[in-house]
């Protein structure tokens, strides 16, 4: 089943084109991994997706629905986002948090039903953090709080995670950690379209790499077909040497 069909988008902001005409498609058991220099679209081609920014013509649906006639408690129920900013009004405690990725199921702080208090204590397991569940967040690490953020996209439970930048700013430890989240959420049937910088990473756990510059998706494909030398030069300006699967650099062009 594809959970996430893209077609022509294109998305245009006080009449600079962002986005031009963007085809890519997420089906349960892929991770997708969107890859591009800052400023080549890509989030703003999730947030068109998700219709959090106005796309001036294509389309997008969701489980085969068109995701604009969705309201946001029905997206948020087919689709589980990790943005790129991430902040915390308050420093609430770890499993109130958690408990957030319930909203769109009717859930509320201090009311959670038998099956929100279940998927909010799977996803803290998941996620190894019930250990923390009293903790307050501002006592948090960063790659402690990057595991709350996904717990809490996962208690919703959705069949679709869009994340944006998931590891930024994360040591090499937990930028695999989380990555490991969210190939195992795959592996148990869901889809993920994971916006990611680092490369290397990429490689590692997609199964398809979709390369963007200049609001363009250049290349979608394995990463055994469209992890290049010449895609490297072309996309990031950069040269590169791959041997084995491992991208090494030798500078910009």
């Amino acid at each position: 089943m594809t959970d996430l069909v893209i077609k022509d988008l294109n998305v245009d902001v006080t009449g600079k084109a962002l986005v031009k005409k963007a085809s890519l498609s997420v089906a349960s058991g892929e991770l997708v991994a969107l890859l591009g220099p800052n400023g080549a679209g890509k989030t703003s081609l999730i947030r068109a997706a998700l219709n959090l920014e106005k796309a001036s013509t294509g389309t997008v649906t969701i489980s085969g629905q068109d995701a604009r006639a969705l309201s946001p408690a029905e997206r948020a129920r087919k689709v589980a986002y990790l943005p790129q900013s991430r902040p915390l009004a308050w420093p609430n405690r770890v499993e109130d948090i958690v408990s957030l990725g319930r909203f769109s199921h009717g859930a509320s702080l201090g009311r959670l039903s038998p099956a929100d208090a279940t998927a909010v204590a799977a996803a803290m397991g998941a996620c190894d953090i019930t250990h923390l569940a009293n903790r307050r967040a501002d006592t948090l690490s960063g790659g402690e709080l990057a595991r709350v953020h996904c717990a809490r996209a996962f208690a919703a439970q959705a069949p679709l995670l869009i994340a944006d930048e998931p590891i930024a700013a994360l040591d090499p430890r937990h930028q695999f950690r989380i990555m490991d989240l969210i190939q195992r959420f795959v592996s148990d049937g869901g889809g993920a379209l994971v916006v990611l910088h680092d490369i290397q990473l990429a490689a590692r756990y997609a199964s398809r790499l979709v390369w963007m510059k200049d609001g363009r998706i250049l290349a979608d494909g394995p990463p055994e077909e469209t992890l290049t030398t010449s895609r490297l030069e072309d996309v990031y300006g950069v040269k590169a040497v791959i041997e084995n699967g491992r991208v090494l650099m030798d500078g910009a062009l």
